[in-house]
């Protein structure tokens, strides 16, 4: 037994184990297991699996044993613990739960996004790929409902544990071909008008979420394109079918500001390739994006269309800015991603998502790129400036 006994002493800490301290069977047959050699384990290091069971074992002295080999009455001791931080780092491993994500476009162009999901999720404890694991899929190329849908369904049949999606046509798509899996929505303007939800407070299904879309938007992105062009009175906005409503919503409010709208809905690259050749009849004097950047090639065609036609313009989705697009005021994307790491760790711990409610915007950031202002020719106002999240220089 002595080798066993080295061994004990060398793994649990414990140089007071006597030479005549035997382990009941069970011990005795890890102690056994024990390589002289292995390194003791260092803090935060995981143990054998069934060192578990040393801390609720009992040990018996030698000298406490009956004749016929079994304990005399009271010859137990004390279990043999283990010391604090080696007990810690035995606990049982972690369940690494698998996030499905459906972007509306190549997963490459929504790397910020991602990013500041992984940074909710390390600040409520998960790390990546211990804890938790991202299963990415998006259209490379066209972008179509169908193609949404035929990976949402891929992602159900990855096991997923639940879905975040980014963007309306996402979500639609994942309410169509993922089943029940729960499904935390980002940057869906009217959950309740696509269906998505039965009301904001209780959503009464599988999905949940964040809105990108509050009240003051509207009137707010008038109000820049005023501060960035005071004398713009014709706005031109490509929007498509999903924020409908917004647009609506917009134009009650454009007499209030002294703008007129000039609204085009694209629900295709030829749609929007029409909608560009005869939006300049209309002399727009400004432009808002209400798009998104589905693929590279319609982002480019929008910038380079705001840049030959040297129209101010602002943007919904923050991508757009990182291509060259002048101005994005709307939801702090950082904030959203915070807010859906938080809805996330909540359904991995068993909570319904028909009884989380749907959350607003309540913070919102204005980006703006100095350099496509410079080559508009446009001077941006200190006052914007100042205001502003973040200047692009």
């Amino acid at each position: 037994m002595s080798i066993e006994i080295d061994n004990l002493r060398s793994w649990i800490g414990r140089e007071e184990v006597a030479e005549d301290v035997i382990t009941s069977v069970p011990v005795a047959a890890l102690a056994a297991t024990l390589d002289r050699d292995d390194p003791k384990p260092q803090s935060g290091d995981e143990l054998p699996p069934l060192w578990h069971w040393l801390y609720f074992l009992p040990t018996v002295r030698q000298s406490e044993l009956a004749p016929d080999g079994h304990p005399k009455r009271g010859g137990f001791l004390p279990p043999v613990p283990l010391p604090r931080r080696m007990w810690a780092g035995a606990q049982q491993p972690t369940t690494l739960h698998r996030v499905g994500i459906l972007w509306a476009s190549s997963p490459a162009a929504h790397t910020f996004r991602l990013d500041a999901l992984r940074k909710g999720l390390r600040e409520l404890g998960y790390e990546e790929n211990r804890d938790i694991a991202f299963v990415q899929r998006g259209p490379e190329h066209q972008v179509t409902q169908e193609r949404l849908t035929s990976l949402a369904a891929e992602l159900a049949r990855a096991k997923v544990d639940v879905i975040l999606t980014a963007g309306t046509s996402p979500t639609r798509a994942a309410k169509s071909a993922a089943g029940m899996i729960p499904t935390v929505m980002t940057f869906v303007s009217d959950p309740i008008g696509a269906g998505f939800v039965t009301s904001l407070a209780r959503p009464g299904g599988n999905i949940t979420g964040l809105t990108n879309f509050g009240p003051e938007l509207s009137g707010k992105w008038l109000e820049l394109l005023k501060e960035l062009s005071p004398k713009a009175f014709n706005i031109g906005l490509l929007y498509d079918v999903a924020v409908g409503d917004v647009v609506k919503g917009m134009q009650t409010g454009a007499a209030a500001v002294n703008v007129q709208l000039l609204p085009f809905e694209i629900n295709s690259d030829n749609s929007l390739a029409e909608a560009l050749s005869r939006l300049p009849s209309r002399h727009p004097d400004a432009l808002i994006v209400f798009l998104p950047p589905r693929n590279s090639e319609l982002e480019k065609r929008i910038i380079e269309f705001a840049a030959v036609s040297r129209l101010p313009t602002v943007y919904w989705w923050r991508e757009y800015i990182y291509g060259g697009g002048l101005v994005y005021y709307g939801p702090s994307i950082s904030e959203m991603y915070r807010r859906a790491a938080v809805l996330i760790d909540k359904i991995l711990k068993g909570a319904k998502p028909a009884e989380l409610p749907v959350e607003q915007p309540t913070r919102f950031e204005l980006v703006i790129n100095v350099r496509t202002a410079k080559a508009l020719g446009l001077e941006i106002p200190p006052t914007l400036l100042a205001r502003a999240d973040e200047v692009i220089e």
